[in-house]
Formats: C-alpha cells, sequence, structure tokens
C-alpha cells in the first residue's frame, strides 16, 4: 500500500470510524484499544467485561430484530399504498366504465324510439313496401350500415359491461390485498415495539459505569471489524467516482446528519436505515425500492472493489440493514434506536453486498 493511500486509510481509521454505528454520543476511536475504567481488580474486570460483552450481543440481537421487523413493516405499508392507488384508479374506471354504459343505452333508446316513430316496421320491412328503385337502393346501403352500426353498438355495450365486471373483480381482489397487507403492517409494528422496549429495559438495568463500558466494547467491536476490513487492502482497489445523481444522493444524505433514527420514518425530520437511502436518491431523481430488503432484491449489484459513492450496502446475512457508501471507506447511515444519522466505517458490519441505484 502507497504511503499516500495508508495515510487516507489512517485518517479514514481515525476519523471516519470513530462515529460508528454502535459508537455512543460523544465517544470516538480515538486508538485501537478503547481506554480500561477503573475496577477493583484484573479478575473482577474480567467477568463484568464477559457479562458486558453478553448484554452487547444480546441488544444487538434485539435491535436487529426490530430491524427485520421494521423492513417487514416499510414493505406491508409500501404495499398497502400501492394497493390504495390501484384501488383508487380502479373506482375512477368504474365511474367512467358506467358513464360509457349510460351513452351507450342511451343510443340504443333513440335507436328503439326511432323505430316505434316508423310504425313499429324493421327497416328491411319498410324498404320492401318501397315502388321507387332508386330509394330501394339507398335504402339498402343504409340498411346495411345501421345493422353493422347496431352489432357494434351491441359489441361495445357488452364489452363495457364485461370492463366493469372485471374492474369490480379487481378492486375486490386489491381490497382483499389490501387488508391482509394492513394485518401484516399491525404484526410488524407490534414486533417492532416489543424488540425495542425488550432493548430499552435491558439497557435501563445498567449504572451509568456500566453503560460508559458497554459503550467502549461496542466502539472496539466496530472498530476492530472495520479496522480488519481495511488491513484487508480493500480500499487500494475502491477509485470509483460518483455519477452526477451519486453526489446528489451522497449530499442528501450527509445533510441529515444528527438527525434521529426513528422506525418506519423516511424524513424530513427523521429515518429509519432505508428511509435515508430511498429519500436521498428520491432526492437525486431516482426512485429505488422502500426496503433494504428489496433495495438488495431489485437494484444492481456491484463488487465492492467496483464501488462508488452514493452506492448502498446491505448489510447481515439477511439484508436487514443499509447504508450509504461516500467514498474513503466510510458510510452515512441511520443505525438505529436511540442513535442519529452518523457517519461511521463501511466494514464496520458485516457486508452482503453493494447495490447501484443509477445502474
Amino acid at each position: 500500500m502507497g504511503a499516500g493511500k495508508r495515510g487516507l486509510v489512517t485518517a479514514a481509521v481515525t476519523v471516519v470510524c470513530a462515529v460508528t454505528v454502535l459508537a455512543a454520543p460523544g465517544t470516538a476511536f480515538a486508538s485501537p484499544s478503547p481506554s480500561p475504567s477503573p475496577t477493583p481488580s484484573a479478575s473482577a474486570t474480567a467477568g463484568t467485561n464477559k457479562d458486558l460483552e453478553a448484554v452487547r450481543q444480546q441488544l444487538d440481537d434485539l435491535y436487529h430484530d426490530a430491524a427485520v421487523a421494521t423492513d417487514e413493516y416499510n414493505a406491508a405499508e409500501e404495499a398497502a399504498d400501492q394497493q390504495s392507488a390501484a384501488i383508487v384508479a380502479l373506482a375512477k374506471k368504474i365511474v367512467k366504465g358506467k358513464e360509457k354504459l349510460a351513452e351507450l343505452e342511451k343510443r340504443a333508446g333513440d335507436a328503439a324510439a326511432a323505430q316505434y316513430r316508423t310504425g313499429g316496421l324493421p327497416d328491411e320491412a319498410q324498404l320492401m313496401l318501397s315502388d321507387d328503385p332508386q330509394q330501394f337502393l339507398n335504402g339498402a346501403g343504409r340498411i346495411l350500415q345501421g345493422q353493422r352500426a347496431t352489432k357494434g353498438l351491441i359489441a361495445e355495450m357488452t364489452r363495457t359491461q364485461e370492463d366493469l365486471e372485471q374492474y369490480a373483480r379487481d378492486a375486490s381482489a386489491q381490497w382483499n390485498k389490501l387488508e391482509a397487507n394492513r394485518k401484516t403492517k399491525a404484526a410488524a409494528k407490534k414486533k417492532v415495539k416489543k424488540q425495542i422496549a425488550a432493548a430499552e429495559e435491558l439497557e435501563s438495568q445498567l449504572e451509568k459505569e456500566e453503560k460508559e463500558r458497554l459503550a467502549r466494547l461496542e466502539q472496539q467491536a466496530a472498530y476492530q471489524a472495520q479496522t480488519a476490513w481495511l488491513d484487508s487492502g480493500i480500499l487500494d482497489e475502491i477509485n470509483g467516482k460518483a455519477s452526477t445523481q451519486g453526489k446528489k444522493a451522497v449530499e442528501y444524505a450527509s445533510a441529515q446528519i444528527g438527525k434521529p433514527y426513528e422506525w418506519g420514518a423516511e424524513g424530513p425530520g427523521s429515518y429509519d436505515c432505508s428511509g435515508l437511502t430511498s429519500q436521498a436518491w428520491a432526492s437525486a431523481g431516482q426512485a429505488i425500492p422502500r426496503t433494504s430488503q428489496q433495495q438488495w432484491k431489485q437494484l444492481k449489484h456491484v463488487d465492492v472493489a467496483d464501488m462508488r459513492p452514493g452506492d448502498l450496502i446491505i448489510y447481515n446475512a439477511d439484508a436487514s440493514h443499509v447504508a450509504m457508501y461516500i467514498g474513503d471507506g466510510a458510510i452515512i447511515h441511520a443505525p438505529r434506536p436511540g442513535r442519529t444519522v452518523t457517519v461511521a466505517g463501511a466494514g464496520s458490519m458485516p457486508i452482503l453486498a453493494v447495490v447501484r441505484p443509477d445502474a
């Protein structure tokens, strides 16, 4: 690794990684190992740290499950919005269809009234009673046109009636899906709240000194993961330049730093992880899926070595978290409840994939 790049890596580690996904406000990774806190004895420290590490892992699990449930909630909400829009569109079609059918019925009624005024005789019978050859020839053409018009009118009325029936069936199906998604959304909301409440309850049981040491353990875990990622030499390979849209997305995400995480939120005052990334790209004129899992499934995948600022990094084996790469080994993301939108190390969490919204 060249001296210039090594300096960049060092800066990324000491500055960018200082504010990690798990870092507590007011703390930083100024050195590889956080300063130890005063304790009665080494053995007591080991035991306490072991217990706190178990707490840290438990908190990670609870917040991870909350993130998964948040994705389920967001997906159900997005689907419900689409289904509501579909129902509205179908309702408009039904209204237009009824108006069209009423007009066709009026035309049919006018034709029937005209026939009544001529004595109720079919056009063919009236024509046969005519003794004027020219009138006969002219009338034959009109009768043929009239028959075609009548058949066309009947066919159009039939099609319109069938369309109305199909619209009604479609609307009913969309309504059933909407109701199902409302139930899914409610269940996910309940699960999110349960997981977050359990995490908050666990944290509330810790003393102030324990919370401080727990924060240092969290920082250390994120720092070690980022350092290992950088030490692999990956940053030497990553030199992609941001696209015009990518720059706009990064600018938007950067402007949100410091705003609180809120599950299910997509701005402007608060965000969850995919709410931040989807809104950042929306600001750049590119619509992308709402959830981290759908962003992972639907957007184009690129190699980590090929990523550029604006690309999204999907984390965890279940794609339960997403962040925006901003260059120099750093990301911007909305971490979890109790945290704010922040800068962190791109390797501070297990990377699943990198996706490109504007591929």
